[in-house]
């Protein structure tokens, strides 16, 4: 296919608001694959595509984090690599599974989130004593969100986040900066899975990375500065917002 000069700009635009967006809260798929449909692009090469250019976003957000030391990689290594397995065996179990019951459970887990979020306003305020260790954390959350992202995808970051703050006790600005390192693993994960299987516009990918990124470094910058003054409205409106486009489609 062949793409117009507007159509790379469009795609370009649309990649920095969602790259703004998933670096505060996750979500910034329920923009960019629409759009990449929008101008005719297939769907199994559009979910490809995206995880693309989305991996550009999520590693830009996670190496601003690591270098302003919100994450000691080292802390969580064995989180990376469960997470990483759970992406690659959920990419094989979409090949075998009808994702579309995760169309009616998934809304209702966001919209739970979302409450949560939007009536417990000290929620992920400071840092709380953990529940679990980050062994168990590892093989069970990071483990399952991994599955999740590499079957299904939407509001990946938002389950880190929520998992890191009820389970570790982290507070919101803490967990999101974790949540878009481990979802940076799991990008790579399915994009990898994606490469292998599946067909990529690499033209298309590629313009819109450096849109993710652009959108990534503000987003990254916000999360630090303002903290759970922005995060947390964000996560309420993605939450709902995604929770509505899954139940309509």
């Amino acid at each position: 296919m062949e793409f117009t000069f507007e159509i790379f700009l469009l795609l370009f635009f649309v990649a920095f608001i969602a790259g703004l967006i998933d670096t505060i809260a996750g979500g910034g798929g329920l923009l960019t694959i629409p759009t990449l449909l929008y101008v005719g692009i297939p769907p199994a090469v559009a979910l490809a595509t995206n995880k693309l250019q989305g991996t550009f976003g999520s590693f830009t957000a996670a190496m601003y984090f690591i270098r302003k030391k919100m994450v000691n990689i080292k802390e969580i290594k064995l989180m990376l690599i469960f997470t990483f397995l759970g992406a690659i065996l959920g990419g094989f179990a979409l090949l075998q599974i009808d994702a579309s019951i995760l169309k009616q459970i998934i809304p209702i887990l966001l919209i739970i989130i979302g409450f949560y979020f939007l009536f417990s306003p000290s929620v992920g305020a400071i840092d709380k004593e953990k529940r679990i260790s980050i062994i168990v954390f590892s093989f069970t959350l990071a483990f399952g969100v991994g599955f999740y992202d590499g079957f299904f995808g939407p509001a990946t970051g938002s389950f880190f986040a929520i998992g890191f703050i009820a389970l570790l006790g982290f507070n919101l600005t803490k967990a999101t900066a974790h949540a878009k390192v481990l979802n940076f693993v799991s990008n790579i994960s399915s994009l990898c899975f994606f490469m292998f299987f599946g067909k990529i516009y690499w033209s298309i990918g590629l313009c819109m990375g450096i849109g993710q990124i652009c959108g990534a470094l503000i987003g990254a910058r916000l999360v630090l500065k303002n903290g759970q003054k922005i995060i947390r409205p964000i996560i309420v409106i993605i939450s709902f917002a995604i929770s509505i486009k899954l139940f309509f489609s």
